[in-house]
């Protein structure tokens, strides 16, 4: 399974004013990682624009997870187009887009679209059951007075 991610439409979806906001592709790719390792799939982000030094260094470009920023001469709807018609199994290959014409590309090509909406969904849904499981492994029984006079009386009886 893999997701293909137009990452300013997707940020332009959860909020307008997040594009101008120099941290929200940051924040969009801490959860995106998150994501990816929780649901053990490939993620792959392009964004439009000058790539942003922070996140074009060799941890975004590993087997499972991209993120991709067109050459000055394209744009990412072509690069997306580009990555679909090279991809050689669509049938589990996710398209995230509220584009109508990346989605009616995608599914020409066999592809999966799914907007932006429903992916938001998903992330938000995959991220609460990640930090409850974090909860959960953080959480210890604490030990009852009793017990804790037990081993104090233990200790005291060692010295």
């Amino acid at each position: 399974m893999a997701y293909l991610i137009d990452g300013n439409n997707f940020i332009g979806y959860t909020s307008a004013l997040a594009l101008k906001d120099p941290r929200s592709k940051q924040r969009l790719i801490s959860s995106l990682r998150k994501f990816q390792k929780q649901k053990r799939t490939r993620v792959l982000v392009v964004f439009d624009g000058h790539p942003d030094p922070d996140l074009i260094s060799e941890q975004f470009r590993e087997k499972n997870f991209s993120i991709i920023f067109p050459s000055p001469e394209q744009n990412a709807d072509k690069v997306i187009k580009e990555i679909i018609s090279k991809e050689t199994d669509l049938r589990r290959f996710f398209v995230v887009s509220s584009d109508r014409e990346i989605k009616n590309f995608a599914k020409s090509k066999g592809a999966k679209p799914l907007s932006c909406k429903d992916f938001d969904r998903k992330l938000k849904s995959t991220l609460k059951e990640h930090r409850e499981y974090l909860e959960e492994e953080k959480r210890q029984d604490t030990p009852s007075s009793l017990e804790v006079k037990q081993w104090l009386k233990i200790f005291k009886d060692k010295k």
